[in-house]
């Protein structure tokens, strides 16, 4: 069971809630199952994760809340975006920052001064000099092997231009496994989507 007290910070679902009801919107049960999950993932030994659904589930969008809660319990966490383009993560990265910029819980960590604010890319209020951004967006055939990251968001890395032939999905399980020199020991990896083919890279 998930200690929702972890750090003195209220649980991910209950950080659910009030976006919800900030944003006058009710709050689907998937939703509260897919919130329970991944702050499951999270605390957990292995820190891996896959979360398939249908499409318009809102997948992303709890994936996208899911990063700026874990900004608020560690202002200093580092979280890599992946997507097949880097127009993809940029849409998810956007998101974060608009939760960033209006969940009342997270006014602490909103920058004084946003020197690093943009579409693809921004840093929160953090007690760490890091060299990353705090969130960011990179497409999958962009190089990030220079990069550190905490958490990495695989969202919706197959795509149906990328996977349609035997030696390109060869080729997108050789490209995601250069995430291994990104993520920092005890990172957390979570892949986001829904397959496009049968032999699928999601398959376990």
């Amino acid at each position: 069971m998930v200690n929702c007290k972890k750090n003195k910070k209220v649980c991910f679902l209950e950080f659910l809630k009030v976006w919800s009801k900030e944003q006058g919107i009710l709050l689907p049960e998937h939703h509260k199952r897919i919130a329970e999950w991944l702050e499951s993932v999270y605390y957990s030994d292995k820190k891996r994760g896959l979360l398939l659904a249908f499409r318009s589930s809102g997948k992303s969008t709890v994936v996208g809340l899911f990063c700026s809660w874990l900004l608020y319990i560690n202002p200093n966490i580092r979280i890599l975006v992946i997507a097949a383009d880097t127009v993809l993560a940029k849409k998810m990265v956007r998101n974060i920052k608009k939760i960033v910029e209006t969940h009342p819980m997270l006014e602490e960590i909103k920058p004084k001064k946003k020197q690093e604010w943009a579409s693809g890319s921004f840093t929160v209020e953090r007690s760490l000099a890091l060299r990353d951004p705090s969130v960011m967006a990179v497409g999958l055939l962009s190089n990030a092997t220079g990069s550190r990251a905490d958490v990495i968001i695989c969202d919706d890395v197959e795509v149906p231009k990328n996977c349609d032939t035997y030696q390109k999905r060869c080729d997108l399980r050789e490209k995601l496994l250069e995430l291994n020199f990104i993520l920092v020991p005890n990172g957390m990896q979570i892949f986001i989507g829904t397959p496009h083919t049968f032999d699928t890279i999601y398959k376990v």
